[in-house]
């Protein structure tokens, strides 16, 4: 006997109601088909390769036992709960609900180490899969994004950092222009600079043309790579002047309805910015997000850091699902390292690289898992440990990035993109 068709309609007005109501989806359209809000605990794997990444870098070291590696019943839980996600067996800490819902479609990997509990030598690592060099600087992923597939708006950079870019390795021994354009604050984005009434086209263009003719015998004399990459930029923000390509970076042309659903704060509005420049073809955007180093009174700062995240991502989730570029996006949230599993006498976590997580989601990556696992205590690895090499070679295969062929710096020593590890096949759709 059939079902009227009254009852999937009213059940699905209701799914809407429930969403809007408890999960802070306020914005049109943001509920999703079944791969993220139907009947099902899981989601079906993201067909085909990431053409864009979004990847936020929770700057300072995310605590892995307060978010999304919780555990039960030891002293070094600390105050976090454990909640059940819609996928059997995989629990977040109590201040993410929003995202638990949407666990169907994410990979959770729970056994990531590193060997360094130094912050700048773990973000560097983490973001170029390579140690730190004296000799040489290795290009971040975006960079690499850009260099192999090429841009997909010619009038656009494809590579941003939004948040702080301070050590950031940007190109590294590539182009340039390559380097990622720094957008420090989401909110303001990138300001109209339309040349002042005073200043004419023509008068700015041959101001342009001297600069470039005292410049021209530095640069001849004495290669820069770092003046050439501000030069680089500088030509970049020239195109830019006066063009209306900057309403992309005007998130005040959204909805107040949209901007309110992502939060009201740094890192909610980077994260639409950042949807923004998706939809207007930019391959790769950081979106860096501190203030995770957390040696004292964690659970008072973790209130509002745990809140914005779980409300910015899973909106971001939501609003690229309802857009139809999530199949085309993949999301990652990572950090340089965990913190350590025994509070301190300050009521807060030390610096950890034994153990932490992270989270894929969307395109090229099999959603709905937990990829490894720490101990009973957080401290260690304690199945299919994850190196950051593996992390980001799988970052690289979800993207369809070569992963084999060598390139070589300038002083000829070869690198692969990702490091010399391999993917991880069961995270890749």
């Amino acid at each position: 006997m059939s079902r009227p068709e009254y009852c999937t309609e009213d059940r699905r007005s209701f799914m809407k109601t429930a969403a809007k109501n408890c999960l802070g989806v306020s914005f049109a359209g943001a509920v999703g088909s079944q791969a993220l809000f139907g009947d099902e605990p899981t989601a079906a794997p993201a067909a085909g390769k990431a053409k864009h990444i979004i990847y936020l870098f929770m700057d300072g070291a995310m605590t892995h036992l307060d978010t999304f590696d919780p555990k039960i019943g030891v002293e070094e839980a600390g105050e976090t709960t454990p909640i059940q996600t819609r996928v059997p067996g995989m629990q977040f800490g109590n201040m993410f609900p929003k995202l638990a819902y949407l666990s169907g479609a994410m990979a959770v990997v729970r056994s990531l180490s590193t060997e360094t509990g130094a912050h700048d030598k773990g973000k560097y690592l983490m973001r170029t899969a390579y140690k730190k060099l004296n000799s040489i600087q290795h290009p971040a992923m975006g960079a690499w994004m850009v260099a192999e597939k090429g841009r997909l708006n010619r009038d656009l950079p494809g590579n941003y950092v939004i948040g702080s870019g301070n050590g950031h390795p940007g190109a590294g021994f590539l182009e340039p222009s390559l380097s990622p354009v720094p957008i420090s604050n989401a909110s303001a984005g990138l300001q109209n600079t339309s040349l002042p009434k005073y200043l004419h086209e023509e008068l700015f263009g041959r101001r342009l043309t001297l600069a470039s003719k005292f410049d021209e015998v530095f640069q001849r004399t004495r290669k820069n790579p770092n003046v050439e990459a501000y030069n680089q930029l500088y030509l970049e923000a020239r195109r830019l002047m006066g063009s209306p390509h900057l309403k992309v970076f005007d998130i005040k042309e959204e909805p107040q309805a949209v901007r309110d659903a992502y939060g009201n704060n740094q890192l909610g509005q980077a994260l639409l910015l950042s949807r923004r420049l998706v939809q207007s073809g930019a391959r790769f955007i950081e979106v860096n997000y501190g203030g995770w180093d957390m040696h004292q009174d964690i659970y008072t700062r973790l209130k509002d850091k745990g809140g914005d995240l779980d409300t910015g991502l899973s909106s971001l989730m939501r609003d690229l699902h309802s857009k139809g570029l999530l199949k085309d996006t993949l999301i990652v949230l990572t950090t340089e390292f965990g913190r350590k599993p025994k509070l301190n006498v300050n009521g807060g976590r030390d610096h950890h690289p034994g153990a932490f997580s992270s989270l894929l989601i969307g395109a090229g990556i099999k959603g709905g898992q937990v990829y490894g696992a720490s101990d009973k205590t957080g401290f260690s690895v304690d199945k299919d440990h994850i190196s950051v090499s593996a992390f980001n070679k799988t970052i690289a295969a979800a993207a369809g990035l070569p992963l084999t062929e060598e390139r070589f710096a300038p002083n000829g020593r070869p690198f692969k993109i990702g490091g010399d590890a391999s993917p991880v096949k069961e995270l890749l759709a």
